[in-house]
């Protein structure tokens, strides 16, 4: 295994606990990680398997119902933000084959700065729960999520209005964020089926290791600070998304 691998595999095994613990992040911080080093395009297909997974594993993981009984329930009562959130997706995701990467890279990058500075300080944009904000927070959550993989920095600003339920808040961002690579899948699917061997390979050990951490932090999710984690994620995040404005900024020059 390769120094590359390696520290890949870190940043999804932090990422992967602090999604096991609190149910969101880890989408953000592995694709920023995989952007710092490969094309944007190429970063995000590389994440879609093992981000789904994890989805599936939080949606499944915990709520007062069967697995079934939470999807209905949740389909129900949130149907139209996934919805709009999976119509958003695949325009988003179009981006990544219509406009300069660098401009993505751009926009990924600014959603960073904005995710670490409210966290910083402490704030939290929360959005009113109306019908239209609700259509055009899904719509504007998914083409983020397609394009750069960032969609719970703005799903989570209506989620916040619509309930305080942190249970309910992962299991719908969740579901929002599976339908997000659902789209992800029909849109490149031909790049996805012209991968070679060795992208495969990291792929199935990015999941395993994914899988495992995630496990483990379901686990500890009742003994371990959400906070620590957190302040961590936020570190990783910083030092990532400087390079990756890096990235956009020499690619425009």
């Amino acid at each position: 295994m390769d120094i590359e691998s390696l520290l890949l595999s870190a940043i999804f095994a932090i990422a992967s606990l602090l999604h096991g613990i609190s149910g969101l992040g880890v989408t953000l911080v592995t694709t920023t990680a995989l952007a710092s080093m490969y094309p944007l395009q190429h970063a995000i297909i590389l994440i879609i398997i093992p981000s789904m997974m994890l989805n599936l594993m939080t949606w499944m993981h915990g709520g007062e119902r069967s697995m079934w009984g939470d999807f209905v329930y949740y389909l129900k009562n949130y149907w139209l933000l996934a919805l709009m959130s999976l119509v958003g997706s695949l325009l988003g995701v179009k981006l990544l084959l219509w406009v300069d990467s660098s401009y993505i890279l751009l926009l990924l990058a600014a959603v960073i700065a904005f995710y670490v500075g409210s966290h910083v300080l402490g704030k939290r944009i929360v959005l009113p729960n109306t019908k239209p904000v609700l259509i055009v927070t899904g719509v504007v959550a998914g083409i983020i999520g397609g394009a750069t993989n960032a969609m719970s920095t703005i799903l989570l600003m209506y989620l916040l209005s619509a309930t305080e339920d942190k249970n309910t808040i992962a299991k719908v961002g969740n579901m929002c964020y599976f339908l997000g690579k659902v789209a992800q899948i029909i849109i490149l699917w031909e790049p996805i089926k012209a991968l070679p061997s060795s992208d495969w390979m990291l792929i199935v050990l990015l999941t395993l290791v994914s899988v495992m951490s995630i496990m483990l932090g379901i686990k500890l999710r009742q003994y371990l600070s959400q906070a620590r984690f957190r302040q961590l994620v936020l570190v990783i995040l910083t030092v990532l998304g400087c390079r990756v404005a890096w990235q956009a900024f020499s690619g425009l020059l």
